[in-house]
């Protein structure tokens, strides 16, 4: 170090003697033994500005230049505007050697340079900038403005610089030799080159995460995966463009330039604003848990999609310090509207565990971008620092692979609970199955149980009546017969309507629709008890007559997939709750109804109505209509055998006429074919009249 530091001071001594200073003060003498580790080039620099951007090199050699030492710095500076100046060095020779030097002012927009001879016009010696480097990566070369002057001669060379961003890099002209600046070349080569590294090594851990979040997509097609693949993807975009700001020696995107102003703020705001509150509002189904803040994160994102838009028209205007002003805002607004949700989110983070790993990806990022951006103020200023608030420090990148990591760990969580809700679900469907079976064994037993106890009791009572002779045994004898054989025509409805409904659930388990068939063995288990019940009674109340129907064409709907649709009107002057019917008397000409309702090609859904009507005191009408086939149609496409056929309607009306006999009154059944009166027409309706005893 010691060694060093007398080298640098021999150094020094040398390059001050070997300089003078011309009476003219802004003009460069070099003599013989000229050479310079860094000769700083502010003192004989003049500058000229040009805010408008019209004047040219011709009319340029005929301005005034004068001293502006504030258009020099050597930190990142926020101009505000846009920055169009001259700069102009006159160099003279008074040594018997060729000057051989290079002029470095550091990386910028837009870079000309000029070279003019005495009493001769200007002439364009380089054109470089990052804005023109569009060819090549190697960038180091195209920066170093070569400084020639023959011995004993003047020449007058013109830098004009032009920085169009709201961040200007440092502008520290100096002027080296070859050696020199190719040390200086290797040094600052290395320190890019280290920072280079971490950014590629996020950026690989980035696309580590990216490809995690597609494959899990694809075993599981939620939208969070894929509104976290797009946040990670504008993350891989906004670093990888980090790169293109400085001369590094590995660049993708060297061929579109103005890239990285279009993905500068409105990637900031694109990822941690627009795509950040997507993928919250998805990944926390806020819809459903929380409507109120899910409004509200769409009403942000919906404004920051607006942003976006304005900040891509203010580059493409090239208003570049506008979207800057923009981002100041929406980040300085939205640093405590953040807090009091991250505190709303961690009090219901107890009962959501996926609130919190978006809690704690969300606080190590928003802590990261506060420290990042303190750590900015002093050296760079307000404006500054925000422009610079995603620059690649340590503590930035730990904080945007820790927010990515909980993301992700929160996403795999989420398939988890997924899987374990399935597993659940065909758990309690095949429980649920297995009860069933077990109850359709049971109601069979039960079924051919009641049917030999009822065969037992008819055989027996007719052997009573035969040994009966009297008239008012015979009587009693009927009355008895008829009700027994109305409780077996009752059995024989049970097996008829279970075995239809057994084949809908058959259907429904073996689609592999397990949402719909637990709904329809729900449904069914409710029917089954209410049929053993129903079974056993002679007459219902309406009330029980239409939740029966209601729960029956629920589950049909279910099965025909929403191709049928059904209503069901009560006259409001009717007492439901006390007027009777007998039981099991209507289901029969509904489930025919149904049958044939959804058969007619010419419908593409089915229609059915049921309306009671209390037409007088005494008297309810049921009107069961449907817009089927109709009767006679339906009779030709039968393809069964002719020794098959529906017993439902046939035992439906054989009880009618068993209940008018027992209790003397006038059930009356018409069945009227709408087709037969017109071609036109298609469908049946089924009249019912049931007297009140």
């Amino acid at each position: 170090m010691k060694r060093i530091i007398i080298l640098m001071l021999l150094l020094y001594c040398y390059t001050a003697g070997a300089l003078a200073l011309n009476p003219t003060p802004d003009t460069l003498i070099a003599k013989d033994g000229f050479a310079t580790s860094a000769l700083d080039l502010r003192p004989y620099i003049n500058s000229l500005s040009d805010q408008e951007g019209h004047l040219t090199i011709q009319q340029v050699v005929h301005l005034p230049f004068t001293a502006a030492p504030q258009l020099f710095h050597n930190y990142k500076k926020n101009n505000g505007q846009v920055n169009n100046c001259w700069f102009r060095l006159q160099v003279k020779n008074e040594g018997s050697d060729s000057l051989s030097a290079i002029l470095f002012a550091g990386w910028h927009d837009f870079m000309d340079w000029y070279e003019k001879p005495p009493g001769d016009t200007p002439a364009l010696l380089m054109q470089t900038g990052l804005m023109y480097d569009k060819g090549g990566v190697e960038r180091w070369d195209h920066y170093g403005f070569n400084v020639n002057v023959p011995p004993h001669q003047a020449r007058t060379f013109y830098l004009h610089i032009i920085n169009k961003s709201y961040n200007e890099n440092p502008l520290m002209p100096s002027l080296f030799s070859e050696q020199a600046f190719a040390r200086f070349h290797n040094r600052e080569q290395d320190s890019y080159r280290k920072e280079a590294v971490i950014i590629q090594v996020l950026l690989g851990m980035l696309l580590v995460f990216f490809s995690i979040s597609i494959i899990n997509y694809i075993q599981l097609p939620d939208r969070s995966y894929i509104y976290f693949a797009i946040y990670i993807l504008g993350l891989i975009l906004f670093f990888a463009l980090r790169l293109e700001s400085k001369p590094y020696q590995l660049s993708f995107f060297h061929r579109w330039p103005m890239l990285k102003y279009y993905w500068d703020i409105p990637g900031l705001l694109f990822c941690f604003y627009l795509m950040y509150l997507m993928f919250g509002n998805t990944f926390l189904n806020l819809k459903e848990r929380y409507p109120f803040m899910e409004q509200v994160f769409t009403w942000v994102a919906t404004v920051v999609g607006g942003l976006i838009i304005v900040c891509i028209y203010c580059i493409l205007m090239e208003q570049y310090h506008l979207p800057v002003i923009i981002y100041s805002y929406v980040y300085f607004c939205t640093l405590l509207p953040l807090l009091v949700v991250f505190v709303a989110l961690a009090r219901r983070a107890r009962h959501h565990p996926l609130l919190r790993f978006f809690l704690y990806g969300s606080v190590c990022l928003y802590l990261a971008c506060l420290g990042s951006f303190l750590m900015h103020i002093k050296p760079l200023g307000l404006l500054s620092a925000l422009g610079e608030l995603a620059a690649p420090s340590m503590l930035l990148i730990g904080g945007v692979l820790l927010q990515a990591m909980f993301f992700l760990a929160g996403l795999s969580y989420r398939n988890k609970l997924v899987h374990l809700e399935r597993t659940r679900t065909q758990e309690l469907l095949i429980k649920q199955l297995n009860k069933n079976k077990e109850l359709q064994r049971k109601l069979n037993e039960q079924l051919e149980e009641l049917v030999k106890e009822q065969t037992t009791e008819i055989l027996r009572k007719k052997q009573e009546l035969e040994e009966q002779r009297k008239i008012q045994l015979e009587t009693e004898y009927d009355k008895k017969l008829t009700e027994i054989e109305l409780k077996a025509i009752r059995a024989q409805i049970n097996p008829h309507f279970i075995f239809n409904c057994l084949n809908s659930i058959q259907l429904f388990v073996m689609q592999r629709d397990y949402e719909y068939a637990q709904k329809y063995l729900s449904d069914f288990s409710y029917l089954i008890r209410k049929t053993l019940d129903f079974s056993r009674r002679n007459f219902i109340s309406l009330a029980d007559e239409i939740t029966y129907l209601n729960t029956y064409l629920g589950l049909e709907k279910m099965r025909f997939e929403n191709r049928m649709e059904y209503e069901i009107v009560v006259d409001p002057e009717i007492a439901t709750a006390e007027l009777e019917i007998p039981a099991m008397l209507l289901q029969p000409y509904v489930e025919n109804a149904v049958k044939h309702g959804m058969t007619n090609p010419q419908q593409p859904i089915g229609q059915l109505s049921i309306h009671f009507t209390q037409i007088a005191a005494d008297m309810l009408e049921c009107v069961i209509a449907d817009n089927g086939i109709g009767i006679a149609r339906s009779r030709s496409l039968r393809t069964l055998p002719k020794h098959h056929q529906s017993s439902g309607m046939e035992i439906s009306q054989n009880r009618a006429e068993l209940l008018n006999k027992m209790y003397n009154t006038e059930i009356h059944i018409e069945i009227i074919d709408l087709s037969a009166r017109n071609e036109a027409d298609s469908g049946t309706v089924v009249k019912i009249l049931i007297p009140q005893l």
